[in-house]
This record gives structure tokens, C-alpha cells and sequence, in this order.
């Protein structure tokens, strides 16, 4: 399947899975409650792990690339 076909079938999904979970949950972290849609909570986490995984993949690929660079121009 191309790209944009990917693309259209996970946006297709994802709007689904929003309509049919809009109940309200009850979410706790560290004494903090907050009561809030399902679809919402589930966004919001993947959101956050796309930031956090990102930024950790590039931190990764960054020091990869400079211990390259020293062992390559190491006399």
C-alpha cells in the first residue's frame, strides 16, 4: 500500500475509534485527577509519546553520528 493509502486508512480509523469512545473517564496520576473523554486521553498520550519518542530517537542518532566522527578521524 502507498503512503497516502496509509495515511487515509490510519486518519479512517482514528476518527472512528474517536466517535464510538467518548465516554467520560476518570484519570489519576501523582494525586492529580482529571476526568476526561477516552478518545481525548488516548490522543493525548500518543502525542506525547510521539514527542518524547521522537526526541529521544534523535538524541540517539545524534550521538551515534558523533562517536562516528571521532573514531573516523582518530589519527
Amino acid at each position: 500500500m502507498d503512503p497516502p493509502g496509509v495515511i487515509i486508512l490510519f486518519a479512517a480509523a482514528t476518527i472512528i475509534f474517536a466517535l464510538q469512545n467518548f465516554e467520560i473517564v476518570t484519570m489519576s496520576v501523582v494525586g492529580f485527577d482529571a476526568r476526561v473523554p477516552l478518545a481525548v486521553l488516548v490522543a493525548v498520550t500518543y502525542l506525547l509519546g510521539a514527542a518524547t519518542g521522537g526526541s529521544l530517537f534523535a538524541l540517539l542518532r545524534r550521538s551515534y553520528e558523533g562517536s562516528r566522527r571521532r573514531v573516523v578521524g582518530a589519527p
